[in-house]
């Protein structure tokens, strides 16, 4: 796999030991970038694009939580694994609840940490040709939407898959739980989904995805 093809996964881990090795584990799947604390973690995380993140929960200055709690404030919608050295349920659903959308107790295995990453991140084929979507046109592929006027916006990869499977069947309403079964991670709630139709919604426009009130959900006729 070349640099390009692989993700980019942001590393935000403050032990000198760990840290480096959980980089070196992870290089060779992944285009890691590590950072050892809270407040330079937000920071790039928020200025630069990533496929997903790692996060320690005990970080100095700025703990774990805070950072994803303030990331999903932003509307960062990247996958995020945490790191937590607290295994009782409480910090767990403490974690989860922030944003997170798993988590891994240290000590951990390293091949149960790969696994849980490429669940995170699993994307599934592109349809061959962009997908309209009334004004815009979707690249699965590059996950960007084109308007006819020349706008374009960026997707995250969730962002993109979610979208690309309802513009793919234009004429089907999908459940939360279809939607989520087969583009998430088990430990994800069907509230992540209205999450991620939130998102598109501000991204792209407002009627890009259509609510159809005690079934789910269907693509819109996004208009400019």
């Amino acid at each position: 796999m070349t640099t390009a093809d692989r993700p980019a996964l942001l590393l935000i881990e403050d032990d000198a030991v760990l840290g480096p090795l959980i980089a070196e584990l992870l290089d060779p799947d992944y285009r890691v970038r590590l950072v050892t604390n809270g407040h330079d973690g937000l920071h790039v995380a928020l200025t630069e694009a990533w496929d997903v993140m790692v996060i320690d929960r005990g970080l100095p200055g700025m703990d774990g939580i805070a950072v994803i709690a303030a990331l999903r404030s932003k509307g960062v919608a990247t996958p995020i694994l945490i790191l937590t050295a607290l295994g009782d349920a409480g910090e767990k659903i403490r974690g989860l609840d922030a944003g997170a959308n798993d988590y891994v107790t240290k000590p951990f295995d390293a091949g149960e940490l790969a696994a849980r990453l490429r669940a995170l991140t699993r994307t599934f084929p592109a349809a061959r040709a962009p997908l309209a979507i009334g004004d815009w046109e979707l690249d699965p592929a590059s996950r960007t939407v084109r308007s006819i006027y020349g706008h374009t916006v960026s997707l995250t990869a969730k962002e993109g898959q979610l979208l690309a499977a309802l513009a793919t069947e234009p004429d089907r309403v999908f459940t939360r739980d279809e939607l989520l079964t087969a583009h998430f991670h088990p430990t994800d709630q069907p509230g992540v989904i209205d999450t991620y139709v939130h998102h598109l919604r501000r991204k792209i426009a407002r009627t890009v995805v259509r609510t159809v009130h005690g079934v789910g959900y269907q693509i819109g006729d996004a208009r400019e």
